[in-house]
């Protein structure tokens, strides 16, 4: 599995911008697909929202990718 960790510099990121700036998908459009597929995981649960609100300590996996978000 690939870990990625992502800092966050604000409150909190949407889950379909996460995927983008991570480089999992190329735009915040390929990224609600994503999400919209059933194929995006938060904390361990499938997550529909496309804007979900990502905080830090949270963890988003895709496939094979698991990407651990951090306060900056």
């Amino acid at each position: 599995m690939t870990v990625i960790d992502f800092t966050l510099d604000r409150d909190f990121i949407e889950l379909n911008q996460l995927l983008k700036l991570a480089g999992v998908c190329d735009s915040g459009g390929a990224g609600k697909a994503l999400v919209a597929s059933g194929a995006v995981c938060v904390d361990g649960a499938v997550e529909l929202r496309k804007t979900c609100k990502i905080r830090a300590g949270q963890r988003v996996e895709v496939g094979d990718v698991r990407i651990e978000v951090a306060a900056g």
